[in-house]
């Protein structure tokens, strides 16, 4: 893992961006990683761009500031690729994780994207299939572990149950495991 991992999540309101930024931070945080999450919103209301954030580092952070030039983009919802500039700082040798049925090929081309490592997961018709909702934050988690392997699934996974086990009935976090293990076994890449 590099010094710091950076990851930005870009997602709307409701669909988990924010809650996958702190699930990933979580599960760090209990294999003794030092971490931040931490949302970023604009007009508070269901649908509208949201931004979240996950800092992880073997050392203190001392940055506190949104993510300018993310290690890893994830984008919950495709739209969002046509109405914000969601490559913005990522660098060349940067990750991008796409919720779409479309190939990274397709992704690639649309963004006219030089450089950088692009990632698929149709991660609402896994969540549909696992929680029967489509909400896509536990699927694009396993993608983004997968694409940027900050950390084991295992951790992440035993972080989930840990952050969630007293929240949610046992159906409901069998589920989000589901979503995200088959996730992290679907995503594409080129």
């Amino acid at each position: 893992m590099a010094e710091i991992t950076e990851i930005r999540w870009h997602g709307r309101g409701g669909q988990g961006a924010v809650t996958a930024a702190k699930i990933l931070a979580q599960a760090a945080m209990e294999k003794g990683f030092h971490i931040q999450a931490f949302p970023e919103y604009g007009a508070e209301r269901r649908g509208a761009p949201v931004k979240s954030f996950t800092r992880i580092s073997k050392d203190p952070i001392t940055i506190h500031s949104p993510i300018h030039n993310p290690s890893a983009v994830a984008v919950l919802d495709a739209t969002l690729l046509d109405a914000v500039d969601v490559t913005e700082g990522l660098p060349e040798d940067g990750i991008l994780v796409v919720n779409t049925v479309d190939n990274p090929a397709d992704v690639r081309k649309k963004l006219n994207l030089k450089g950088r490592k692009v990632f698929t997961v149709d991660a609402t018709q896994i969540s549909i299939d696992c929680l029967g909702k489509p909400i896509p934050n536990t699927p694009m988690i396993g993608a983004v572990m997968r694409a940027a392997g900050t950390l084991p699934l295992e951790e992440v996974i035993s972080g989930f149950k840990h952050k969630f086990s007293a929240k949610f009935q046992k159906e409901v976090i069998e589920g989000n495991i589901k979503a995200i293990k088959r996730a992290y076994e679907e995503v594409k890449t080129e």
